[in-house]
């Protein structure tokens, strides 16, 4: 079905079950999603983190649900953000890594979006939503049907291109399709910051929309190298390299600005009809081993298809809704995010996806997982393969290489391969993902041609 069949159908569907629904269903609440950029499953406190200071985000974990089994994505950036915008896994999204083997925007190869792609800013349109989004974006070039614009973002403020918001004091940003100069960051200086920029759009869009039902989209560029901030804080007298410091001052500069979001939020006094996401795009960039120890107990980093490349904090508050200081097991990952907010919003979500809601574990139902793949791929070193059934991992990390197979339930940290002892296993996962991918024009996987990423 293409977007505008899906538009049509999804705007008969909600206009036929509004008005039959209206008297039992809860007012649809705003819903803001925030992603940090190359975040850790270690990086908080709530998730064990002993030496960066994340007060406010640990708030939300006391005031909502933490998932311990939570995926992002993909293990690096733009694969993460198509699976998060379309709730297709990597092996059927449109952009399957940051850069194509064949193809795509010149010089660099970006993918954009398609046309015909759906994203959840579309769906919740169909809601009637006011959508606006902040940050770093990674799925559409200038002038392409990438676009925020062109894909759902009534608004829009910040990066297109993934390796212009490597830096943090650029001389330009994007707003709507126009881009904005940042006249304090001209002839080499370093007077505006672009996260903090972004959370004054963040704000302002809060503000503006108040009395409206909205959908803020916040994928902030901390704690992404390069490491650049106005002051270290707290931080500034520890006897560290000068990038630990950077690193832990930008999380808990963030954290401090997300303070100021739920704060806004209860000022304008709609802080009870309002869900709050926060996660990580993809696994820690390093794992600072001894000094944050940024990827906890899990195996790998970013571009690892080990839990530590890809496994990331989720937390979700919502008050009277979600019960507050709860954990979660529940296995789920980013393909599951647009028919979740689809449900939060009483609207259709597209056919053809891979994710399913999780609506029902948010408000307290039961739901078991156990029986259900989630399933990843990845093109930066030849073709990888990652596989999560149950308690089993399975890993691959190249065409014609044999699974590796971990009980994570055992054995968190991927250190004992048991592939040879359950063969049947192995033939079922191979089964599954000979049936549950298609081709990609731009990653095609007899290409083994390495590629310098982000």
């Amino acid at each position: 079905m293409n977007k505008i069949l899906f538009i049509l159908s999804a705007s008969v569907f909600f206009s036929c079950n509004s008005s039959e629904e209206s008297v039992d269903q809860p007012q649809p609440p705003n819903i803001i999603f925030i992603m940090a950029d190359d975040m850790g499953y270690g990086d908080l406190g709530c998730y064990g983190q002993q030496v960066i200071q994340t007060p406010h985000i640990d708030q939300l974990a006391t005031e909502g649900m933490r998932f311990t089994q939570c995926y992002a994505g993909s293990t690096v950036c733009a694969p993460s953000r198509s699976v998060l915008m379309t709730g297709q896994h990597t092996g059927h999204t449109t952009v399957r890594g940051n850069m194509s083997k064949t193809g795509g925007v010149p010089p660099e190869g970006r993918v954009p979006l398609n046309e015909e792609d759906v994203t959840v800013a579309e769906v919740l349109k169909e809601a009637a939503y006011v959508t606006g989004m902040t940050g770093k974006w990674g799925l559409g070039e200038a002038g392409t049907s990438g676009l925020p614009n062109l894909q759902g973002f009534d608004e829009w403020f910040g990066y297109l291109n993934q390796r212009h918001a490597h830096e943090y004091y650029p001389p330009y940003l994007w707003n709507n399709q126009d881009s904005v100069i940042l006249e304090g960051n001209q002839d080499g200086k370093q007077e505006q910051y672009s996260h903090d920029l972004f959370t004054e759009f963040a704000l302002d869009f809060i503000e503006k929309y108040r009395d409206t039902t909205f959908f803020l989209y916040l994928p902030y560029t901390i704690p992404h190298d390069k490491y650049q901030i106005p002051d270290l804080g707290i931080y500034a007298d520890e006897d560290w390299e000068e990038d630990a410091k950077v690193h832990a001052a930008m999380i808990t500069r963030m954290d401090a600005d997300i303070g100021k979001i739920m704060a806004l939020l209860k000022e304008t006094g709609i802080d009870n009809n309002t869900i709050v996401f926060f996660c990580s795009d993809n696994g820690a960039a390093q794992r600072w081993d001894g000094r944050f120890d940024s990827s906890g107990p899990l195996r790998g980093h970013k571009r690892d298809m080990y839990e530590g490349g890809i496994r990331t904090p989720m937390i979700v508050r919502y008050p009277g809704k979600v019960a507050a200081n709860t954990t979660s097991e529940l296995l789920w990952y980013f393909p599951d995010v647009l028919p979740t907010l689809a449900d939060l919003a009483n609207v259709q979500a597209p056919p053809q996806i891979d994710g399913v809601s999780v609506l029902p574990t948010l408000f307290g139902e039961p739901q078991d997982f156990s029986d259900r793949f989630l399933y990843w791929e990845f093109y930066e070193q030849g073709f990888q393969q990652a596989v999560r059934w149950g308690k089993w991992k399975g890993v691959k990390l190249a065409p014609g290489q044999p699974w590796e197979l971990y009980d994570l339930s055992a054995d968190l940290a991927e250190e004992n391969n048991l592939a040879d002892q359950h063969p049947d296993i192995i033939e079922h996962i191979e089964e599954y993902v000979q049936n549950n991918r298609t081709e990609s024009p731009h990653w095609p996987t007899s290409t083994e041609t390495s590629t310098a990423n982000l």
